[in-house]
């Protein structure tokens, strides 16, 4: 029986005739000029709308989630899901129930790996930094990198030494000796705000802020007001999504065989191709239900992801060696069968 709703389900009827469902307001009389002759056609018809408005107001009702994150993450990833969802997509799907269980720690470049330039840099070395990096926009600091204030886009940047070369708004060929590339861009109007966020902010609130503040990139701040490290909207989309890479970004061979008849190998590399390049007897097949790439194996056989330098054995006869990793992926590995390099490789 449909739940009606909270105005009538507990009005009670003036007389016998008169039910849940019938409007005894003027305005109705009103609205009907043959309202003394209604018949029951009329009051099954106003039923019927009532009955259909208590429906949707009850689905809107809050109630207990049929299911839970942790059972919706299950069905994703139980074997028989594999008939629904592709090994991708139950990845992707995984991805973004974990997501809010990440903190922005988990997802930033450290320190040690940002690209930044100094407030004091020249136009024309903050250039070459540019071209040297290949990022778009890079922080810019004081005195040191615990000192940041701000960051630099290189749009900015092209947008500057295009409108100092053209210098009068009615000229149309660009001057370049108008530009003086000796200047600091501290003293240049190019800088822009850079969100300082904490590293236990979890990574989805970061995202939401981002695209709140029409804002990409933010430094993450410890406790003492140092810098932690970088995280850009597309760390966070990664997470979700794997690494993509831009028309930009130099392409790279995936597999590459080494002198000594190892192979160094991109984590990204499919499993089907790294089997081909290696030989047959490169066995993956318990891994391929739950995986499609090195680097999805190594976290399947693991149940995480493996520190840089980690020696292990996840395909048997086959001794991987992590070459490049950060907390959150592998990035690259070498492969080489087992006692090769006489036997030297210790196994962790």
């Amino acid at each position: 029986m449909s739940e009606l709703p909270a105005d009538t389900a507990g009005e009670p009827a003036s007389n016998g005739e008169s039910g849940p469902f019938e409007d005894r307001s003027p305005r109705a009389e009103d609205r009907s000029p043959r309202g003394e002759e209604r018949g029951p056609r009329d009051l099954a018809g106003a039923g019927e709308r009532w009955g259909f408005l208590a429906n949707v107001f009850g689905r809107l009702k809050p109630r207990e989630p049929a299911f839970s994150r942790a059972d919706l993450l299950d069905a994703f990833l139980e074997e028989g899901g594999a008939d629904v969802f592709g090994a991708d997509e139950r990845a992707m799907l995984k991805n973004i129930l974990t997501l809010r269980d990440l903190r922005v720690d988990d997802v930033m470049v450290p320190r040690a790996e940002i690209d930044a330039v100094s407030a004091a840099m020249t136009l024309s070395d903050t250039m070459r930094a540019f071209e040297t990096s290949g990022h778009s926009r890079m922080p810019v600091y004081g005195e040191t990198l615990d000192d940041p204030i701000g960051m630099i886009h290189i749009r900015d940047v092209v947008g500057h030494i295009t409108r100092t070369a053209l210098g009068a708004a009615s000229a149309n060929d660009l001057d370049l000796m108008r530009i003086d590339l000796s200047r600091p861009i501290g003293d240049l109007d190019l800088l822009r705000k850079v969100l300082f966020v904490p590293p236990a902010m979890p990574a989805s609130n970061l995202m939401a802020k981002m695209q709140a503040t029409r804002t990409q990139m933010a430094l993450v701040i410890d406790e003492y007001g140092g810098t932690d490290g970088l995280v850009s909207l597309e760390d966070v989309i990664e997470v979700v999504f794997g690494d993509i890479e831009d028309e930009h970004d130099a392409e790279e061979a995936l597999i590459v065989e080494r002198g000594d008849g190892g192979f160094v190998v991109e984590a990204r590399a499919e499993l089907s191709d790294v089997r081909r390049r290696i030989g047959a007897d490169f066995d993956t097949t318990r891994h391929e239900e739950e995986a499609d790439t090195i680097g999805g194996l190594l976290f399947h056989a693991l149940g995480r992801v493996p520190a840089k330098g980690e020696r292990l054995e996840p395909v048997p006869g086959f001794v991987f060696e992590v070459l490049d990793a950060d907390p959150r992926r592998v990035r690259r590995v070498a492969i080489e069968r087992r006692g090769g390099r006489e036997g030297r490789m210790r196994i962790a």
